[in-house]
């Protein structure tokens, strides 16, 4: 997902469609989601055409329907993005949930890419025995893949080794690092192409073991699931290493709003939206704060943030999300964003901003 975001923040051109749609991962659900997308993409024709006459707006939904063709909807989230314009045709499935709309402007609106980033985790479970290894891609608490060749790798003992020696503790200890090391390598090629974070379910002995032969000790969760997981369904060792994960995110989230409460304290708050804004194109913004599922449609004019009603969200030079632009040009002056749950930002109306200074 950071590729794709990072290939499209930079894009500026006419007409950039964004089509966002919720969707649904089961029968009979999924199959109402092309029929959507469809009424969907005529809104952005009809919006284009308006817009910017019907000889580009046929070229552009002409990418749209293609596009469109290409999705397999039994494989859908939560959630569909279409990214088409004159260069490009992309489309992503996202786990969270989004609000449907068509946005058409000079750059993509990667506000829930972005959102995705912060609220999905994506990470590979290890699941781990003296005697097998598995590996695991999941998002949240769903499976995408279980991983195969060479997965899963099985404990093989040297044929030089008799039965004599592995009875000593010592000598099968040494053959299972050297296996541990192994696996290792194998997860690092696959991290190579997908550097995911990685949660070992083992026991506590093989969790140590392994973690103490491991090349990128920084990859790994420092907390474990402590159980012997080699012989239950994917689905099964996925929900119950979720668990494990939410309360690593949970401290992450907390450890995030105790600077945002330092800096409140230290007056480098900042939560008027003008002020924000101002304060981006100075450079001073080091983090947003924003509420999951604030939107804000707005104009500016003569560098002011000026609200309007939903109504007008689809007129000619009205931002869509005030909110997107507004964080897409903090990462461009390095800043970063942090999205929290609903509530948490209830006194500064659910958006606000921690300055350098």
């Amino acid at each position: 997902m950071s590729a794709i975001l990072k290939e499209l923040k930079n894009i500026t051109s006419d007409n950039c469609v964004t089509i966002i749609m919720t969707t649904h991962r089961t029968k009979p659900d999924y199959l109402k989601d092309s029929l959507n997308l469809k009424n969907l993409i005529k809104e952005a024709e009809n919006r284009l055409i308006a817009d910017a006459g019907k000889k580009e707006a046929t070229k552009i939904v002409e990418k749209l329907n293609k596009l469109a063709d290409e999705i397999d909807h039994s494989l859908n989230l939560e959630s569909l993005l279409l990214f088409v314009n004159e260069d490009v045709a992309e489309y992503t499935r996202l786990a969270i949930p989004v609000k449907d709309r068509v946005v058409i402007d000079d750059n993509f609106a990667t506000r829930d890419l972005l959102r995705a980033m912060h609220m999905e985790t994506h990470y590979y479970v290890l699941v781990l025995s003296q005697g097998k290894v598995r590996l695991i891609e999941a998002v949240n608490d769903k499976v995408v893949k279980e991983l195969d060749d060479p997965f899963p790798l099985e404990f093989d003992p040297p044929q030089t080794a008799n039965k004599e020696e592995l009875s000593h503790s010592g000598r099968l200890t040494n053959l299972m690092l050297d296996f541990f090391k192994r696996v290792d390598k194998e997860v690092n090629k696959v991290r190579k192409t997908n550097p995911l974070p990685v949660l070992i379910a083992a026991l506590d002995e093989n969790y140590h073991n392994y973690v103490n032969v491991a090349d990128k000790k920084d990859s790994i969760y420092d907390t474990f699931l402590n159980k012997n997981k080699i012989a239950e369904k994917d689905f099964t060792i996925v929900n119950s290493a979720w668990k494990i994960v939410q309360e690593h995110i949970i401290k992450r989230n907390n450890a995030r709003i105790a600077e945002l409460k330092e800096a409140v304290t230290a007056n480098k708050f900042l939560s008027d939206t003008n002020e924000i804004w101002r304060g981006i194109l100075a450079g001073r913004v080091q983090t947003l704060f924003i509420e999951q599922g604030l939107f804000q449609p707005a104009i500016i004019k003569d560098n002011q943030i000026i609200y309007v009603s939903d109504a007008q969200r689809n007129d000619k030079g009205v931002f869509d999300d005030i909110y997107d632009e507004m964080i897409e040009a903090n990462l461009d002056f390095g800043g970063d964003v942090v999205f929290l749950p609903k509530g948490e930002l209830g006194e500064f109306n659910g958006f606000g901003a921690i300055t350098r200074y």
